[in-house]
């Protein structure tokens, strides 16, 4: 899934947090900060675990990151589901 609001959300929060991206991905276990910037640039969603994490490390909301996310599936699924089925 990519997601251009979560990205923003991810960078937003970790530059309030006070953080780089390798610093972000040495906490994270990651050996470099392209994990990071992906996620950033919305080419990639970081896995559950890793969210959790960065709930914790970002100070972020759990409601917040679960709406954005619930909201951001539910577009990716109904533009999904009108192109297979040919609806504008």
């Amino acid at each position: 899934m990519k997601s251009k609001k979560l990205a923003k959300l991810f960078k937003q929060k970790r530059m309030a947090a006070g953080y780089s991206q390798i610093e972000v991905s040495k906490k994270l276990g990651y050996a470099s900060a392209q994990y990071v910037s992906n996620w950033e640039r919305g080419l990639s969603v970081p896995p559950v675990r890793t969210m959790k994490i960065l709930i914790k490390l970002y100070k972020l909301s759990v409601d917040e990151l679960y709406k954005l996310l619930l909201e951001e599936t539910l577009a990716l699924e109904t533009s999904r589901i009108k192109k297979a089925f040919g609806i504008r």
